[in-house]
């Protein structure tokens, strides 16, 4: 749990050493606790010894590539992952985030960017810590733990798909944008033919169980968005 006083560890695995080292330094100043390695077999050990806070996770990998690293982690883990993509490179970032991936940053990157992004991802971590629980229907949030269950199987979210499925159950019955969810979600201004936020909706579906065709949990509204609407008439 985060304390007001706690530092958060960050996990850097990228196979540029002179990256590594820089980033370490900076991201030092701004208070993280960083620990970088360079190959992904030792990212994954240190995941398992030293469970960080959050990981930034490159794509360009040796041996095994970042997709494949980020499956991995989300075999065991829902820590939150940034990963670094190259510019320009679409599908790398749909692929993470169908991956399991909660952001990502496209190289060359300014790095306080990386700083926002961090800062961004474990602060709707925290949010959530007072927060409660809420049931609907079969649907069941828990903000202290960050978890949801849904006949009381847990759907194993990671952090951007929890708080996606919380911000659309607290607007339940509203068509929330695109552009409005971006700017919930991820803190920060995107393009706005950035298609992270359907891959998310996508992944939702699937772990909800619910039909895009015949929702009965998330609603596309075309040219307009999303709404939950789950819960009527007795439906999950």
């Amino acid at each position: 749990m985060s304390g007001q006083n706690r530092v958060s560890r960050v996990l850097v695995i990228d196979d540029d050493e002179r990256l590594n080292a820089l980033l370490t330094k900076y991201l030092s100043q701004f208070g993280f606790s960083v620990r970088s390695v360079s190959q992904p077999e030792a990212g994954l050990s240190a995941l398992r010894t030293d469970p960080p806070d959050i990981v930034v996770l490159d794509v360009m990998l040796p041996d095994m590539d970042g997709f494949a690293v980020c499956r991995r982690i989300r075999e065991h883990s829902r820590v939150p992952i940034i990963m670094l993509t190259a510019r320009g490179e679409v599908t790398d970032r749909i692929l993470g985030l169908e991956m399991g991936a909660d952001d990502y940053l496209p190289k060359p990157f300014e790095p306080r960017e990386l700083v926002a992004r961090i800062q961004a991802v474990l602060r709707r971590g925290a949010m959530g810590e007072d927060e409660g629980a809420l049931q609907i229907g079969a649907l069941n949030l828990n903000w202290g733990t960050h978890s949801a269950l849904l006949n009381g199987n847990d759907l194993g979210l990671t952090t951007a798909e929890f708080d996606l499925l919380g911000l659309l159950v607290r607007n339940r019955g509203r068509v929330l944008s695109r552009e409005r969810i971006m700017n919930e979600i991820h803190g920060l201004d995107r393009d706005p033919y950035d298609r992270s936020i359907d891959v998310h909706v996508n992944r939702l579906r699937q772990k909800l169980g619910d039909d895009a065709r015949h929702p009965i949990m998330i609603r596309t509204v075309r040219g307009a968005g999303y709404s939950f609407i789950g819960g009527r008439n007795g439906k999950p």
